[in-house]
């Protein structure tokens, strides 16, 4: 069952007759990390250019332009707000429940390894000692969403399971669409 799009809106995936992974557009990908609780086309490569400069000895470099320009410091603090909203535990249940492919797997766990090496990256930068430590309104909003997310989430790996194997189930297609939902409302933006 394909959903009709909505008036204005785009279409998931470009005009083709192909329905692979090239024809997706941006939105629905970048959703689709967001649901899992990845976010990884906010921060892959980030975490992986500062660690280069700091190997170059940037670092301080790195931490004068993060204080001293506001669009560096804009841009670092948005990522750092976007790493708080990852939870790699999510991100590994999805993986352990929904994918058989040991390469796949593996992949899931280098990511997740990306991610943290991404958060320890900015924290330097930063000088802050925890995410978000300079927003502790917005850490404290973060913090009390995830146990109304979690759940959300851990119930929304199940639907895919079962819907993987009953994809005709209509009640399951709609627990789903309700899952998506909460998960985009909790999380306080959609990708």
């Amino acid at each position: 069952m394909a959903l009709a799009p909505l008036p204005g809106s785009r279409p998931a995936r470009r005009r083709n007759k192909d329905a692979s992974i090239s024809t997706l557009r941006a939105i629905p990908w970048i959703f689709a990390w967001t649901q899992n609780r990845l976010i990884l086309p906010s921060w892959l490569g980030i975490g992986a250019a500062l660690t280069a400069a700091m190997n170059q000895g940037h670092l301080p470099t790195l931490q004068a332009v993060y204080r001293e320009w506001p669009f560096f410091g804009s841009t670092v603090d948005l990522i750092e707000m976007i790493l708080a909203k990852t939870d790699p535990r999510i991100a590994a249940l999805y993986e352990e429940v929904l994918v058989a492919d040991p390469e796949e797997k593996k992949l899931g766990a280098e990511l997740r390894e990306r991610l943290q090496r991404c958060q320890g990256s900015i924290l330097k930068v930063t000088g802050h000692e925890n995410l978000l430590s300079n927003n502790p309104t917005l850490s404290k909003l973060i913090s009390m969403r995830s146990p109304f997310v979690d759940p959300i989430n851990i119930l929304q790996v199940e639907v895919l399971r079962r819907l993987r194997k009953d994809p005709n189930n209509m009640r399951l297609r709609d627990a789903l669409l309700i899952s998506i939902n909460g998960i985009a409302a909790g999380m306080r933006n959609t990708g």
